[in-house]
């Protein structure tokens, strides 16, 4: 038995070492939480990024605007409006689009996840021209 303990202990080293994308596992469960928000006046798109690691996960992010088709918002059948990177605005990180012409429909910002920063998708927002 005492012959067997270094080899066990030889197998267990090799399979740690071939096996990398398991010691990741529990990097890529604490990322970062970060918060997308959008507001709307005719026509116009911004909002901001929150998160609890600002700097990495707020700062320079890009931002997706989405004019949302059905009743929920998916991604991969929405039509893509514009995109920004977020920015420093204040003590706040700032997203924007502009005027995109687009006056009427449902709307919603999508950030997409890095290694260290979580994704987020804001509440679809309604669209109306103000007189």
């Amino acid at each position: 038995m005492p012959k067997l303990l270094p080899l066990l202990a030889a197998v267990a080293a090799v399979g740690a070492l071939a096996t990398p994308g398991f010691a990741s596992v529990g990097a890529t469960a604490t990322r970062a939480e970060t918060t997308v928000t959008i507001h709307t006046k005719n026509g116009d798109f911004w909002g901001y990024l929150t998160s609890t690691h600002a700097k990495k996960c707020a700062n320079g992010r890009k931002v997706t605007l989405y004019k949302q088709a059905g009743k929920t918002q998916d991604p991969t059948v929405d039509q893509r409006i514009g995109s920004d990177i977020s920015s420093r605005s204040g003590t706040r990180y700032m997203w924007s689009t502009g005027t995109t012409g687009l006056r009427h429909g449902r709307f919603y910002a999508r950030v997409t996840r890095t290694p260290d920063c979580q994704g987020d998708t804001s509440p679809t927002v309604r669209s109306t021209p103000t007189p």
